[in-house]
């Protein structure tokens, strides 16, 4: 089975057709992690068990619902740009550069820390991705809808992690 790693389409977008290419595989490379991301928050949502179950559950389900939709902004903005979305489960799964999620992470405490995680270092590659996005590759539009990514993703993570953090 032969693999094209890049296909572009025709398209009136004025962004350098070099720019548009690797803007494309950056948007996949984030689609793949989001995917991953939406997928491990909803294992973390089924199996959380504890004391804290119904607050992390819900908490769990809300953040997913949001990742989701982070998924058809970053697909769309692949395809408007002359790509092609490479966004199917499995590719997702060969793509991601989170880690996989532990089974053994039920209880509250362990869900907690395994969503924290993930959540911030997928907030990290989206920063970088906001960087990469408007300097070195001239596109605001789609540095913008990272910024906005990454502003989410930070308030669910204060969010997760705040289950964690003591009175000062």
């Amino acid at each position: 089975m032969a693999t094209k790693t890049r296909t572009m389409f025709e398209t009136r977008n004025d962004l350098p057709a070099e720019s548009r290419e690797q803007l494309v595989e950056l948007l996949n490379a984030r689609l793949a992690d989001t995917f991953d991301l939406y997928s491990q928050l909803k294992q973390a949502h089924w199996n959380v068990k504890g004391p804290d179950f119904i607050q992390l559950h819900e908490l769990y389900d809300t953040v997913a619902e949001s990742v989701l939709e982070f998924a058809d902004e970053i697909a769309e903005r692949a395809t408007s740009l002359g790509g092609l979305a490479t966004g199917t489960v499995r590719m997702a799964a060969k793509a991601s550069a989170l880690e996989e999620y532990p089974l053994d992470a039920t209880t509250g405490p362990d869900t907690v820390n395994v969503v924290a995680d993930r959540l911030a270092v997928y907030g990290a590659a989206v920063r970088e991705a906001i960087d990469t996005a408007d300097s070195e590759l001239g596109d605001m539009d789609t540095s913008d809808m990272f910024t906005e990514i990454s502003r989410t993703i930070d308030k669910h993570l204060w969010f997760v992690e705040a289950h964690h953090q003591a009175d000062a």
